[in-house]
């Protein structure tokens, strides 16, 4: 026996990939609905790759009675309204916007890392997904943290233009087309030429000078891995389709080689290490796409700070950054609470 899963976004970015994950892990569904706005409605996407069409149905007239899952990829504004009806109906919402993340009566999940948490969903009946740059960062920490302890953590993301969505990647595009034929390569999604270029700003500016993707990294990791840990960000746009990746230095309370990590993160879940301190032996933003792992690689002592590391982390966005990250709670959620499924 399955579930009614909803998509919501599911002409996204986002909600096309959750489709598609669905499909790969073969999450057992005996129904889905596909949502998006009145502009999308009566289009038909393809669930997954498995042939089957479905019609994109008004999310703003829809039914949530009856339906147990809605994974949501609708940003905060519309999120807002929808949500609490769908969860007001007995529809659980995995959210994929900011809106809920540091809500406290809404578990924030990773599930490799803080799966116990997703206990307090009840409250209401919600439960936040991170946003894609911490979300990988914390899966590569936590085995770490439960080793030695992490103090601190000061990370520069290096983070594709998918995670502006669509608008982001066509302009990447036609940039890089205009360069080469000439033409003026004006920004519009984002602030300054992203094609051959790199951004130092993702997200509005806050009184303190750091921009509110920084933030996010900083007190979501607090609420996912450890409320003791200070973080530190530095967030950068550059001119990659897909992928996002880290240069993250850890300091720990405890001693810890870098022999030792490499060994703790080989076994680790939802890590695969690719580690070989030769030309090419470490993994890029263009190796990980379309693959559900968080890539670790360039694992060394820091020699600046007692009981240092400094490592590389890459991970597909649209995947454990969002949609990926998403499904693998409704799986949790599924075995520790709905149980509908064997």
């Amino acid at each position: 026996m399955g579930y009614r899963v909803v998509v919501a976004g599911a002409t996204g970015n986002v909600g096309r990939e959750m489709l598609n994950i669905l499909a790969e892990r073969e999450f057992p569904i005996d129904d889905i609905a596909v949502l998006a706005s009145a502009r999308s409605t009566g289009d038909e996407i393809e669930f997954g790759e498995t042939g089957r069409m479905l019609k994109v149905k008004n999310i703003e007239y829809f039914d949530w009675a009856g339906w147990d899952i809605a994974l949501f990829a609708i940003g905060s504004e519309a999120t807002a309204i929808y949500a609490p009806k769908a969860a007001a109906a007995g529809c659980t919402v995995i959210d994929n916007s900011s809106l809920y993340r540091m809500d406290p009566d809404v578990p924030l999940i990773v599930p490799e890392v803080n799966p116990q948490a997703i206990d307090g969903y009840r409250k209401k009946n919600i439960i936040a997904n991170p946003n894609c740059s911490t979300a990988q960062m914390v899966v590569a920490l936590k085995p770490l943290h439960d080793a030695a302890t992490i103090k601190r953590v000061v990370v520069s993301t290096y983070q594709s233009v998918s995670g502006a969505g669509k608008a982001g990647m066509d302009e990447l595009f036609e940039q890089s087309r205009n360069i080469f034929v000439g033409d003026p390569a004006e920004p519009h999604k984002f602030t300054k030429q992203i094609a051959f270029n790199v951004i130092p700003h993702i997200d509005k500016f806050l009184d303190d000078g750091f921009t509110k993707e920084e933030w996010k990294m900083v007190v979501e990791t607090k609420k996912i891995l450890d409320p003791k840990v200070k973080v530190v960000a530095t967030c950068v746009r550059v001119p990659v389709f897909v992928g996002h990746s880290e240069a993250i230095s850890i300091e720990f309370e405890n001693e810890i080689s870098a022999e030792d990590a490499q060994k703790i993160l080989r076994e680790a879940p939802g890590i695969m290490l690719v580690d070989k301190r030769e030309d090419g032996g470490y993994v890029t933003p263009v190796e990980c796409v379309g693959d559900f792992a968080t890539y670790v690689s360039r694992v060394r002592e820091d020699p600046t700070v007692e009981n240092g590391l400094v490592l590389w982390c890459v991970s597909d966005n649209l995947r454990k950054g969002a949609a990926l990250n998403a499904v693998q709670i409704a799986e949790l959620l599924g075995r520790r609470h709905l149980q509908k499924a064997a």
